[in-house]
């Protein structure tokens, strides 16, 4: 068995994934998040702020601590929307070198564009999924982008697109109130369906007979939608929902302020700001998919893109 890890860094969040690869499987050891808010301000100012460099640096000495522990000997580090948008992102991009050194000698993050994010976020959401022939739709929401996959099991990938919309980036842009205005409301959908608009003229969302959501603001949605009273990866993980069921709470969760939201028992305190604008995106996304492609369920899945790169990964030290 060999030992090995994946950090996803997102606009908001920071995230490992360690996993123990067999010769013929991979099994997880560790998977665990923490809020950053690594592009907090890049849509307005076009920089990370050292205030947010410093916050992941001390997330990111904490797992590379959790790895030399647990004896990692490969990881790969990937980041995305954010360090993509901001001009300084060499000193992000700097720093992760010397935090990461300690498990891997020259280690560094690594940008990714939108096209290979959305096929390493496909790979790891569909790999539970019962066996199927039929084109996927896989919808990975995060902070800062959006990325849409068409896509079969078999790792064909008929059409990909990664949008400028996510939860940070509509909070900051268009909800300056808490609960967040109509007109807000307004704007920010006029925004997403601007968006959802060049995904249709992109991606052949039309032959998806099924979609799967991931990423934290669906899986979270999940949560709230199923009761439940702590967050619960395996109750989540291949969760269906009817999105007309799913729409009522994101309903209610564009109601309250983030200090209402954070009383949920299932709810991040670094998600509870932000979630009204995922909770946007998702209205307006199950909306598109029920008039493109008549579809009124989704399947909510806990893997994602950490899972696409330990697959690469396992692939590289097997």
């Amino acid at each position: 068995m060999q030992r090995i890890a994946a950090i996803d860094c997102g606009t908001n969040s920071l995230r490992l994934l360690v996993s123990d690869v067999g010769s013929e499987d991979i099994r997880q050891v560790t998977r665990t998040m923490e809020i950053i808010r690594l592009g907090e301000g890049v849509d307005e100012t076009g920089h990370i702020s050292p205030a947010a460099i410093e916050r992941a640096r001390v997330v990111l000495e904490k797992y590379v601590d959790h790895m030399v522990r647990e004896n990692v000997r490969a990881v790969r580090m990937v980041a995305t929307s954010a360090s993509r948008d901001a001009e300084n992102r060499d000193e992000f991009f700097d720093m992760t070198e010397r935090v990461l050194s300690k498990v891997q000698p020259g280690a560094r993050a690594e940008v990714i564009d939108g096209t290979e994010e959305a096929k390493l976020s496909f790979i790891g959401a569909v790999k539970d999924l019962p066996p199927t022939n039929e084109p996927i739709l896989v919808i990975d929401l995060g902070g800062g982008s959006t990325e849409f996959i068409v896509g079969k099991q078999n790792g064909e990938i008929l059409g990909a697109y990664s949008t400028r919309m996510g939860c940070v980036r509509l909070t900051e842009r268009f909800l300056h109130t808490q609960p967040p205005t109509p007109d807000e409301i307004a704007a920010a959908r006029a925004y997403v369906r601007e968006q959802l608009a060049e995904v249709e003229a992109t991606v052949p969302v039309n032959k998806a007979t099924s979609y799967v959501g991931c990423a934290g603001t669906f899986t979270t949605l999940s949560a709230i939608a199923q009761g439940l009273e702590e967050y619960d990866e395996q109750a989540i993980h291949m969760s269906t929902m009817r999105t007309q069921g799913l729409k009522m709470v994101t309903h209610d969760l564009l109601g309250q302020t983030g200090a209402q939201r954070a009383m949920l028992p299932v709810m991040h305190p670094g998600r509870a700001d932000v979630i009204g604008g995922g909770s946007i995106v998702v209205e307006e996304i199950v909306d598109f998919m029920r008039s493109r492609a008549g579809l009124d369920t989704i399947t909510i899945s806990e893997h994602d893109i950490l899972d696409g790169i330990i697959a690469g990964l396992a692939q590289e030290v097997r």
